[in-house]
């Protein structure tokens, strides 16, 4: 499967490159990927439910605000495909204790929910998550073909 969707890509004209950052802004529901300083590629994203201010806790539908680090490829989730954002890092964790919470955590860059892929018209167009960054199923192939294991993620409002 990879190999036709970077195949595909080829065919496409798409630029295959050597991205070193994805960078998040859920004010405007967007992520870039950087190769360099050099924009790549863009994406309209779909966000935890309550997607203002960092995520404080297991539960509280928000996805993190900082910077991460995508750790591993997940190809047998309840989503189609995922990459697992590094969050909760040590200040996240020892602020959830603080509070007497959970940080939460299976923070994932993903497409869509299972059997559901042809509703990305309308899931979209929403924030919909329970703190991940969710695109296309389309979008998600292309991502993992661009996106290497251990790429930074900032993550802002």
């Amino acid at each position: 499967m990879r190999h036709i969707v970077f195949l595909t890509l080829l065919l496409s004209g798409f630029v295959i490159a050597d991205v070193n950052l994805v960078k998040v802004d859920k004010s405007i529901q967007k992520m870039y990927l950087f190769d360099g300083k050099k924009l790549v590629k863009e994406y309209g994203v779909a966000l935890g439910a309550n997607p203002k201010g960092h995520k404080q806790q297991e539960g509280d539908e928000k996805t993190p605000e900082g910077t991460y680090v995508l750790d591993y490829k997940k190809e047998n989730s309840s989503f189609y495909r995922a990459m697992h954002i590094s969050y909760p890092n040590v200040k996240d964790k020892l602020k959830a204790k603080q509070r007497g919470v959970s940080a939460g955590g299976f923070i994932m860059v993903h497409g869509q929910k299972n059997g559901f892929g042809m509703l990305y018209l309308v899931t979209q167009k929403t924030n919909w998550t329970d703190g991940c960054i969710a695109l296309t199923n389309a979008e998600m192939d292309e991502f993992m073909a661009l996106v290497k294991v251990g790429t930074k993620i900032q993550i802002e409002w």
